[in-house]
């Protein structure tokens, strides 16, 4: 199996939603039912502001022209801190592979790709919300949970 590694443009917006809606339909046991248009509407306007002015970065892996895994980092600013002077943060998200390709080492690359992107960018932490398939991994790059952190839903919509 060749498989060829590379960082997403505007160009791959059509796969890169694809893939994504595949992998919220998998972590969140949605059936083909479910609409997912305005999500996708929604994750589109994000992409075509974010990949272009660097707040996104995607990488992704092909088998030939197959787009078979894929991973997201987003990058932000918070108020600098003692721990994290720059204030300069990453959020990982959707690293997914197809399941047919899963075990073979595609996400570990994806998520070299992901960590470095953060390092050249300088950036200090990187956070995640992991899946139970995924934990594995990432503590294999020696990402570990955190006890302190809180969250708040707001029902918005």
């Amino acid at each position: 199996m060749t498989l060829s590694y590379r960082k997403a443009t505007l160009e791959d917006l059509p796969l890169i939603l694809q893939q994504r809606m595949d992998f919220l339909r998998w972590v969140n046991h949605l059936g083909l039912q479910e609409d997912m248009s305005l999500l996708e509407q929604w994750t589109r306007t994000y992409l075509e502001r974010a990949l272009p002015n660097g707040s996104c970065a995607i990488h992704l892996a092909f088998q030939g022209e197959q787009l078979v895994g894929m991973g997201c980092i987003c990058f932000y600013w918070i108020m600098p801190s003692h721990s994290n002077p720059s204030g300069h943060r990453g959020y990982l998200m959707n690293l997914y592979t197809e399941p047919s390709y899963r075990k073979q080492g595609i996400a570990h690359r994806i998520l070299e790709c992901l960590i470095q992107e953060a390092r050249d960018r300088k950036v200090n932490y990187i956070s995640l919300e992991a899946t139970d398939q995924g934990r594995t991994l990432y503590e294999k790059f020696g990402f570990h949970a955190m006890e302190r952190e809180m969250e708040l839903e707001i029902h918005n919509l």
